[in-house]
């Protein structure tokens, strides 16, 4: 099975999960770190779609001005755009697998996917 991560390193719930990934027999995991390689608007809105969240549940608030700039309220195709453009307000980690998408906050919840 294959899994891709939407990373950041820096990030101890997004290592966590990366390791359990890394720890399961048969997972192939594609790491990429989101805040140099970030996803566009579009791939961001069928991760979310399939996770079963909306982008306003993605939307990392804290360490980012999200809500000074009035995105929490904003309508999908807003926030959408400004994680496109600022992935820095991305929530993470995001994982794919053919199972499905997770935002693994806790990382526990990538085992729902595996």
């Amino acid at each position: 099975m294959k899994a891709t991560i939407w990373h950041n390193p820096k990030c101890g719930t997004s290592r966590k999960t990366l390791a359990i990934l890394e720890e399961t027999p048969g997972v192939e995991v594609e790491v990429i770190e989101y805040l140099k390689t970030p996803p566009s608007a579009e791939k961001l809105a069928q991760l979310y779609r399939d996770a079963g969240i909306t982008p306003g549940q993605g939307l990392r608030l804290r360490g980012t001005d999200a809500a000074e700039r009035g995105l929490p309220e904003a309508d999908d195709a807003t926030v959408l755009a400004a994680m496109a453009a600022e992935p820095a307000l991305i929530e993470r980690p995001l994982v794919e697998t053919e199972k499905g998408a997770r935002l693994c906050r806790p990382q526990e919840k990538v085992h729902e996917i595996l």
